[in-house]
């Protein structure tokens, strides 16, 4: 997600609206599109959309909400910073398969919550290591998961990103419908340097002025597989570089075919 530092160049209101963001993890990246900033209406059904509702009161924020992927029947994964953060309030819920914000689809209770051991949320380069989550839902749905993709495709490959966040960059607004942006996989040089590496993917923009933004974090970035289905290879975290506002681009996301072996182990470990 976004943090205060990497907004704090702009202005004190834009500032401000890091600040709220980062507390209520409600943040994407700087450097991608509109609620999905100038994003579009999806263009087909995403019955593995998932949103967390949550709020940071003590920085005002009360209508928050980060993005998830349903990847089993009762697990959705997310960004390990959409889950922990200091003042942010969970409202203990996740709401599976609609295309609206905040009704519809199917609505389960958080049973537990499972941060990668290794996630560190520093600044700049450094910020949003391991940037993953896995939330276990107390009952199964039966809206389908996505597959989870064996390896990301190469830089260049067309991809897709989803998100019910902000539409404008200096303005926490969160859209109610949601919105879809196609993408590609950016070279690492595409980003600022030390920002992407193997775990974090470099994401580019297909469309001028656009790209996730506050509240898409933990959604996620879909490339085709070999019978033209949908796969899972990235999950929202942050900018890809410092300094610029969602627009400008690009995106950092959490490379998921990465942590498949710790995914595996983690909801197989905690199965009852």
């Amino acid at each position: 997600m976004f943090s205060l530092k990497s907004v704090g160049r702009r202005g004190a209101r834009t500032a401000a609206v890091g600040a709220l963001a980062v507390a209520a993890c409600a943040t994407l990246m700087t450097g991608s599109a509109g609620a999905i900033v100038n994003g579009t209406d999806p263009t087909e059904r995403y019955p593995f959309m998932a949103t967390i509702p949550e709020s940071a009161p003590k920085q005002g924020l009360y209508d928050g909400s980060c993005g998830a992927s349903l990847i089993d029947p009762q697990w959705v994964l997310t960004a390990a910073h959409c889950v922990r953060g200091d003042g942010l309030e969970l409202d203990g819920i996740v709401r599976i398969g609609s295309e609206a914000r905040k009704s519809g689809g199917t609505v389960r209770a958080i049973d537990r919550i499972v941060v990668h051991p290794g996630y560190a949320n520093g600044d700049g380069k450094a910020a949003n290591r391991d940037d993953l989550a896995l939330v276990r839902l107390d009952r199964p749905v039966t809206e389908k998961p996505i597959r989870i993709a064996e390896r990301p495709g190469r830089p260049g490959t067309p991809t897709r990103i989803l998100g019910f966040g902000t539409t404008s960059d200096s303005e926490l607004k969160f859209a109610e419908r949601l919105r879809e942006l196609s993408t590609r996989r950016g070279a690492e040089a595409e980003c600022a340097p030390g920002y992407a590496d193997r775990t974090r993917l470099c994401t580019i923009s297909r469309m001028p002025e656009a790209m996730a933004c506050f509240g898409d974090s933990g959604g996620p970035q879909l490339q085709k597989g070999r019978h033209g289905r949908w796969e899972l290879v990235g999950a929202t975290s942050g900018p890809g570089a410092p300094g610029v506002p969602c627009s400008a681009g690009p995106g950092l996301y959490t490379n998921v075919p990465a942590y498949a072996d710790w995914i595996r182990q983690t909801l197989k470990g905690t199965a009852r």
